[in-house]
């Protein structure tokens, strides 16, 4: 299987990131995650811990290969500062059929957002706070433990 792990701070490309996938596939599943607008937010600041971020991305992009069969996977996360609206996560998971590249695109994010080693500061109105985990994202990931 292909697996492209990218920590940036450039914004990336959906599309040209896509036409890097096996041509093969007969679905390609794909998950953008923007920075949200809300409560006077102008800004999120990410931080992560590298080659710790990557070894833990990619193994959960491992044990998605070993729940499903898939062809190829891309994830690519931004770290630094970015406004609102800015695209913030990439998630590609090209499979055979769209059951299995469904399923793995949303177990990724699921881990991403609970296991990933990334700390996110939002900045607004003169104030910022450190972005805390949730417990929806949390019951989201426990539903995958076997």
């Amino acid at each position: 299987m292909l697996a492209t792990i990218r920590i940036s701070d450039t914004a990336f490309d959906p599309a040209a990131e896509m036409k890097l996938l096996p041509p093969d596939a007969g679905a390609v599943v794909s998950f953008v995650g923007r920075v949200r607008e809300e409560h006077g937010l102008s800004s999120l600041r990410l931080e992560h811990y590298p080659g710790m971020t990557e070894r833990e991305i990619r193994s959960h992009v491992d044990e998605a290969e070993r729940r499903w069969a898939l062809l190829g996977v891309t994830v690519v996360h931004r770290v630094g500062t970015l406004k609102p609206g800015e695209p913030i996560v990439l998630v590609l998971v090209a499979a055979a059929h769209r059951r299995e590249a469904f399923a793995a695109c949303e177990f990724l994010m699921d881990y991403l957002k609970t296991r990933a080693p990334f700390w996110k500061e939002e900045s607004g109105g003169g104030k910022s706070r450190w972005v805390e985990a949730k417990t929806s994202d949390d019951s989201a990931a426990a539903r995958w433990r076997r």
